[in-house]
């Protein structure tokens, strides 16, 4: 049986260490994200956003994952109801949210972080990791189009080329190969990750707040914007593959620890 879904209301947690917030998924083991999660997690960004207090924000995890995603062996929490084929997912609309976030985030991925997962992390500005930590954009392997902004973030972060072949192949990497691609920032043993995050952190929060949001929305300018295109576009898509019988392969292989077998239909 799986186990019962933790309320989104306590599935999102925050804390503060003097102007470093951080902000932990609670959904353990896997942190598997439905709508209400990732509102949770928006309205947890907005909230340190407006809080002076706050100069930077550690986006860290409980469990033995970041975050794996939508759990699509739950149907009803992670494919959308029937709706137009041409409108954007909800959760996506959630999701820009947190990229509008005007502060730094930092995330401290200890685990992995797949398919939606791993468009959750690249929301962060940076990313502290270990080599036991897996990135994976396997999407193509469950028979979708990508989501969750990726389509944009990830050749933003690491070229067109890597994106590709992540995109494509849908393989798993480690923490020291995300490193090498550009797609982490700083690998550490996996016990340091949450402690060489809030370093970082601290690090960042120790200029000046003003300059440093100014210099950020410089580096990011229309990357929201960027975002909210991207995901009207992979939702248009993954409306369509959700119905056909690869997506329901994909899904079924995955459950079985199986290769997929796709008939292009």
């Amino acid at each position: 049986m799986n186990a019962p879904i933790t309320p989104a209301a306590d599935a999102v947690g925050i804390e503060h260490d003097d102007h470093v917030a951080v902000v932990e998924l609670r959904r353990p083991p896997h942190n598997h994200f439905d709508i209400a999660l990732i509102a949770a997690l928006a309205d947890a960004f907005e909230q340190l956003e407006a809080d002076a207090r706050c100069r930077a924000i550690v986006l860290a995890a409980q469990g033995t994952a970041f975050c794996a995603g939508a759990d699509f062996a739950q149907r009803d929490a992670s494919v959308p109801a029937q709706r137009s084929p041409r409108s954007i997912n909800p959760l996506y609309g959630e999701a820009i949210r947190l990229f509008a976030c005007g502060k730094p985030v930092v995330a401290a991925v200890h685990g992995p972080a797949i398919g939606g997962g791993l468009g959750l992390a690249l929301v962060a500005d940076f990313r502290v990791t270990c080599v036991e930590a897996r990135f994976s954009a396997n999407f193509n392997r469950l028979g979708i189009h990508p989501g969750f902004g990726l389509s944009v973030t990830l050749p933003r972060l690491i070229g067109v080329q890597h994106a590709a072949l992540l995109f494509y192949s849908g393989r798993r990497i480690d923490g020291a190969e995300a490193q090498r691609i550009g797609l982490a920032d700083v690998l550490v043993a996996q016990a340091q990750v949450r402690a060489r995050a809030l370093e970082l952190a601290r690090e960042i929060a120790a200029s000046a707040p003003l300059a440093v949001q100014s210099t950020r929305a410089t580096l990011r300018a229309s990357l929201v914007e960027q975002v909210r295109l991207a995901v009207a576009r992979e939702s248009i898509e993954q409306n369509r593959h959700f119905l056909t019988d690869d997506f329901n392969e994909g899904v079924t292989a995955m459950a079985a620890r199986r290769p997929p077998q796709f008939k292009s239909r």
